[in-house]
């Protein structure tokens, strides 16, 4: 193969898109990866610096120029020098609202522990 070039599927997996080789395949082979926005459902594909994918995963899009091709499955940040992020950020989460103690009228419900023992000491237990 020539310099700097790789297969779709081994990059994917030392770029940390996927757990698994097998599973690169699977994901390129469903159709889920663009190579510079043409469908490509060949793993064997090479990719080279400058191309950029975009990898439908199923909860999130990813967008990445490849900057290298790995040599092997490394750490994180070894595999995070493969590629650029060209994601937008993500939307940030509100905070989630405060719980709001139900209203309800004073001698509803449940006694309290001082209200049981006053209880208590007027049954004389």
């Amino acid at each position: 193969m020539a310099e700097g070039r790789q297969r779709l599927d081994k990059w994917l997996f030392f770029a940390r898109a996927v757990k698994s080789r097998t599973l690169a395949a699977k994901l390129v082979e469903s159709g889920a990866v663009r190579l510079n926005r043409e469908k490509t459902t060949q793993p064997s594909h090479a990719v080279k610096p400058g191309d950029v994918l975009t990898i439908a995963l199923e909860r999130r899009v990813l967008v990445y120029r490849v900057l290298a091709a790995g040599e092997r499955r490394g750490p994180a940040e070894e595999a995070r020098t493969l590629y650029e992020d060209l994601a937008p950020p993500a939307p940030k989460a509100e905070a989630p609202l405060a719980p709001v103690a139900a209203a309800r009228e004073v001698g509803s419900g449940r006694p309290t522990k001082k209200e049981r023992r006053a209880t208590d000491r007027l049954r004389g237990d």
